[in-house]
């Protein structure tokens, strides 16, 4: 590790410590569980599970990044890991926060009252195949306006699925991928999304800060298992 990663390692772990269990950002959240759909393209990607149609489990975590009270505006997390999408047992894990769409607002992280109000995108590029560009997921038009608080979240499915079309940002624009439908609440267990650690060879994040934000992840992990600080 060379000193920004040392940096980064150590802000992760003392913030995760402090949370004890929870993770050191987007604390308050809610486990729903879903599926993706990826329909039939017409542009290949060079990635076997987007090249064809196919539906894959996931589970999604919505959260508020720092935990701020309502109705304050807050940054808002879509963390998901999507099944078995390289063969059984390879999962895609991705972690998405409330952005603009615009070719600079995409790399922006943008605070929001509701859930369903606008984008959530990974902020930095990722490399799809023979694409590279920032991956989002855009609520569908006509989408119920859902309040940014874990409970109402996590009972909105009950009624109508909450549903997101992911794109990819790229030169030319957006690029369709596939469409999710979060639709149920789950039990809310332990979980610890990295897309870092659970990446494809061509379905991954690019280099850019890769080994800092790598480095929290880890610093986080450590951090949650060490004993609370009294």
């Amino acid at each position: 590790m060379d000193a920004l990663e040392h940096v980064a390692f150590r802000a992760g772990r003392a913030l995760a410590r402090r949370r004890g269990v929870r993770p050191a950002l987007h604390p308050h959240g809610v486990v729903l569980k879903g599926r993706l759909v990826v329909p039939d393209h017409e542009r290949r990607w060079g990635v076997p599970w987007l090249d064809r149609p196919g539906t894959y489990g996931v589970t999604a975590r919505w959260s508020r990044a720092a935990g701020l009270p309502r109705p304050f505006p807050d940054g808002l997390g879509l963390a998901l890991r999507i099944e078995d999408v390289d063969g059984p047992g390879r999962a895609l894990e991705l972690l998405l926060t409330s952005s603009g769409h615009g070719r600079v607002t995409r790399h922006v992280p943008l605070p929001r009252t509701s859930a369903t109000a606008g984008p959530y995108s990974t902020l930095l590029s990722y490399v799809v195949g023979d694409g590279r560009g920032v991956v989002a997921a855009f609520p569908v038009p006509g989408s119920a306006r859902v309040p940014a608080d874990p409970v109402v979240v996590g009972a909105a499915p009950a009624s109508r699925a909450l549903e997101f079309d992911l794109g990819l940002g790229a030169a030319g624009g957006w690029w369709p991928l596939a469409r999710l439908r979060l639709l149920r609440e789950a039990s809310p267990g332990r979980y610890a999304f990295d897309p870092y650690l659970n990446s494809l060879p061509d379905f991954r994040p690019g280099e850019r800060l890769a080994a800092v934000r790598v480095a929290a992840y880890a610093g986080s992990r450590v951090g949650r298992t060490a004993p609370r600080p009294s």
